[in-house]
């Protein structure tokens, strides 16, 4: 069975040590559960191949499908992909940080295992997961935890009762708030198309883009 720690979301000066024990499973190529803005997610170094590996088969996810990864800033982009296109510095600095998912093109330092030519970066809404990825100094993968098909998991006892002795450490911070998954946009190229609509309005995309013509991917 994982290890669950409580983390009180209301006590920063409380967090340090989770995060501590947080990053000793992370570097051991362990897997954990943690709260996202939405529903909690599955967590493991995207540069440790063997614990992306544990990931798909926790999840029973289909292999070719890439992972998102989250990031406590946008200058942490620097050093996972190439040059983002002036569609995704609007788009960055009017959704970021916040429920867009945008695709990037992924620098060659970056596992096959996590990218299929794009890869999916967000900065989350959720401060204590910003905090957590700042004390870990590199991203985190974050897909939902849960096994693929099922629904996403809103509390840490959810998580344990369904993937709990699949796992190496669960973060308890109480209950998420569920709600849509982030909105995802690829940006890499002109005209921006909209991969799935979620949080984010396709209407409010295109706003702060000032009107430029969308193409809008089949659901």
């Amino acid at each position: 069975m994982p290890q669950i720690l409580k983390v009180d979301p209301l006590i920063p000066s409380l967090w340090e040590n989770s995060f501590s024990k947080t990053r000793e499973v992370l570097k051991g190529g362990g897997v954990i559960a943690f709260p996202t803005d939405t529903f909690y997610g599955l967590g493991a170094d995207p540069f440790n191949k063997t614990a992306v590996d544990k990931i798909y088969e926790i999840k029973g996810r289909d292999s070719k499908k890439p992972l998102l990864l989250l990031i406590d800033s946008p200058e942490k982009l620097d050093g996972l992909v190439e040059k983002p296109t002036e569609e995704s510095i609007k788009l960055i600095k009017t959704f970021w940080p916040g429920p867009l998912t945008l695709l990037f093109k992924p620098k060659p330092n970056i596992p096959q295992n996590v990218t299929t030519g794009l890869i999916g970066i967000r900065q989350p809404g959720n401060s204590m997961t910003r905090k957590l990825l700042s004390a870990l100094d590199h991203p985190l993968t974050a897909p939902s935890a849960n096994i693929s098909g099922e629904n996403p998991a809103t509390t840490a006892e959810q998580v344990e009762l369904h993937l709990g002795n699949k796992l190496d450490l669960i973060l308890n911070a109480g209950v998420c708030k569920g709600g849509e998954p982030s909105t995802l946009v690829d940006a890499t190229q002109a005209p921006v198309r909209l991969i799935r609509e979620g949080a984010i309005s396709f209407k409010r995309i295109q706003e702060s883009l000032n009107g430029e013509l969308q193409t809008q991917e089949p659901a």
